[in-house]
């Protein structure tokens, strides 16, 4: 396998949605007055790529199994349509499955490392991620065709990857000197919102492939207009909960992720206006993307210049 296929197989481009969550998890460990591990956000970040790719591969190899991607005319790459690998017959399913397998055990083995040296919640934490991306699309379980896999990736990329990098950091869920450490949890809502998002719009073009085989999401089960008027408040949602945050933990620098809220404008206007038109998406496809990883960076900016000011 070329490291052009290995990159187009895992999906690299879109690592940002757990790249961004670590930074935060780990900016806000340091932000509460505990040494930054660098050793420690590193191995961090690796095993959570993996499992990531571990999870973006055997989604493919489950939507080949379906036909989902083989019934699907419609995608638009790369946003959409898994990566056409095993379509394109440039991988087999057999190893894409076996990429998979590969992928989830370098991951696995990393958070048994992190479990030994750091703690033991960081297993429920793993267990509890690497389900939700394994059964995601799983024949008989399928967690997407049931309508919980919207709010599956918002805890795997939100809460679990904030509050789990935060843990690897402190190993405590408590403050230092002080009481139970909130921040993590509520700061993973805007991050976790927007990957949401990142996937809530990257299934429209999907919509007929998916609601053909059965994958009936919520953009499915609501329709596209409908999805489309959820999308603009779930965008909206996220800069509410980041004002929010910023009152409550005294932190105005977290405004800093305003910046964004232009695009996440524009945007969301644009779905509304063109939900049914796959092509006219696409500045919302890449948009939302864009935004969920300069919002994530601003909000962890804005911890590093309240520590540093």
């Amino acid at each position: 396998m070329t490291p052009k296929t290995f990159i187009e197989a895992v999906r690299a481009p879109f690592f940002t949605g757990v790249i961004v969550p670590v930074i935060l998890g780990s900016v806000l460990a340091w932000h509460s007055g505990v040494p930054f591990h660098w050793g420690y956000f590193f191995l961090t970040l690796l095993g959570i790529l993996c499992i990531h790719a571990g999870a973006n591969t055997i989604n493919d190899y489950f939507d080949h199994l379906s036909r989902n991607d083989e019934v699907n005319l419609e995608y638009v790459r790369p946003f959409s349509g898994g990566s056409r690998l095993i379509q394109n017959e440039t991988i087999t399913p057999k190893g894409m499955l076996a990429l998979s397998i590969t992928m989830y055990g370098i991951g696995i083995i990393i958070g048994l490392i992190l479990v030994i040296t750091r703690g033991l919640p960081i297993l429920w934490i793993g267990m509890i991620g690497v389900a939700i991306g394994f059964f995601y699309v799983m024949p008989g379980i399928n967690l997407a065709s049931k309508g919980v896999g919207e709010f599956g990736i918002l805890i795997s990329f939100g809460l679990l990857c904030v509050v789990g990098s935060y843990y690897v950091q402190t190993q405590s869920f408590y403050i230092p000197g002080g009481g139970f450490a909130w921040e993590p949890f509520i700061l993973s809502l805007p991050v976790g919102l927007l990957i949401t998002a990142v996937l809530w719009i990257n299934e429209f073009p999907d919509f007929n492939a998916d609601k053909q085989v059965g994958k009936t999401h919520l953009v499915v089960k609501l329709g596209k207009r409908n999805a489309a008027r959820i999308y603009f408040g779930i965008m909206m949602a996220t800069y509410l909960l980041i004002a929010v945050s910023a009152l409550v933990f005294g932190n105005l620098w977290l405004l800093l992720g305003f910046l964004m809220l232009p695009m996440a404008l524009k945007i969301s206007l644009n779905a509304i206006a063109n939900y049914d038109n796959s092509q006219a998406l696409i500045p919302s496809n890449a948009g939302t993307i864009m935004t969920h990883m300069i919002t994530g960076l601003l909000l962890s900016g804005g911890y590093v210049i309240d520590k540093l000011v």
